[in-house]
């Protein structure tokens, strides 16, 4: 009896000890696209001091781009990439008419910012047709986004780049309405899911690791450590690093912020559109799905203090974990514990670096 009883218990725990080793290697693969929102958005705080909100809208249209081209239809984000770089151009010749600079100088600068956005249009209206290997429409999903975000910054967030905190966060929140718009005139409102870019399976007693898993780990991975050698090795990096810290010396030592401003929100436009390739087999998105999405990615920069790499990438981990586990013992609410997470982290830092004015 005392045996029989023991075999039960026994089978219990490791039964248990199965679940949560299933819960623990879903959220480390939802934490490792956390971790690249993440640092995306503290890469883009840093050097620019705005709290990028529409980075989950760069997932969803990476996402949904590809599931376009998948159909063989020219996505809308296409068309989208045209108009911001004509406005920008057009912005471009107005803002040199003004300062007394010839026409016929201020076009080759504004034909340049043109040049990609049109060449990319003229292989997405070639190419969807066609149907091309997945590898190829990942490749041209990645050339169609990430431009998006250099022009994004051009656009909403160049000419206030010395404003205050909460004004860059106002103009951020209309981003973003303007992007979710966007994404439901581009996309609709029905959801699309990506097939896998490998469908091998590992297993490891009751332990299943899918191919697309492991994509995620290996391509976050590689993707973190190419950001380090950039920030460490390239002087492009080291100039980007030198805005972070003192936005005025680095001006005043020759490096553009204005350029930084938009380096930092291409690699964010980036590691956004590379995320969305990487969840999109994994669950069903819609045009408003990056949201939520970007939101966790925030909670994940905020354990950095918006500040910190590795402290975001540990958050980015945390809050994966919280949220798989969340879902097995409270699905109905485990967003509500993931973001109510914030508050003692906010209220940590509160009391850790006190109250500052906000051009300090």
């Amino acid at each position: 009896m005392f045996r029989a009883g023991l075999r039960t218990t026994f089978g219990l725990i490791v039964m248990d000890l199965s679940i949560a080793s299933i819960l623990m290697l879903d959220g480390a693969t939802n934490g490792a696209i956390y971790a690249l929102l993440g640092l995306a958005t503290v890469l883009v705080f840093a050097i620019t001091r705005v709290i990028f909100i529409p980075q989950g809208e760069f997932v969803a249209y990476g996402a949904l781009t590809l599931a376009l081209l998948q159909l063989g239809k020219v996505p809308g984000t296409v068309y989208l990439l045209l108009a911001l770089a004509l406005l920008a151009a057009v912005l471009e010749v107005i803002a040199a008419a003004k300062r007394g600079v010839p026409v016929q100088v201020a076009l080759p600068p504004a034909g340049r910012l043109l040049a990609w956005p049109v060449a990319v249009w003229a292989v997405a209206y070639w190419a969807a047709p066609l149907k091309l290997p997945l590898f190829l429409q990942c490749l041209l999903t990645l050339a169609i986004v990430t431009p998006l975000g250099p022009l994004v910054y051009r656009l909403a967030y160049e000419k206030l780049a010395d404003a205050t905190v909460l004004v860059l966060l106002i103009v951020s929140v209309g981003v973003h309405f303007a992007l979710t718009g966007l994404g439901l005139l581009f996309f609709g409102a029905e959801g699309f899911r990506n097939p896998s870019f490998w469908d091998a399976r590992f297993s490891a007693g009751a332990l299943m690791l899918s191919g697309q898993a492991v994509i995620i780990f290996m391509v976050s991975v590689a993707l973190m450590l190419g950001l380090y050698l950039f920030f460490e090795r390239t002087l492009r990096g080291k100039a980007l690093r030198a805005t972070a810290v003192n936005r005025l010396g680095a001006r005043l030592m020759g490096i553009s912020t204005s350029g930084a401003g938009r380096l930092s929100f291409g690699l964010a436009a980036f590691m956004g559109a590379l995320s969305g390739l990487l969840i999109g087999p994994t669950t069903t998105l819609f045009y408003d799905s990056g949201f939520l999405i970007g939101l966790k990615g925030f909670v994940a920069a905020i354990f950095g203090g918006l500040a910190s790499y590795p402290a975001a990438a540990l958050g980015a981990l945390f809050v994966g974990l919280l949220e798989s586990f969340s879902s097995f013992y409270a699905s109905a609410f485990k967003e509500v514990i993931v973001f109510t997470l914030i508050l003692p982290v906010l209220l940590w830092r509160s009391f850790q670096h006190g109250h500052h004015d906000d051009e300090e």
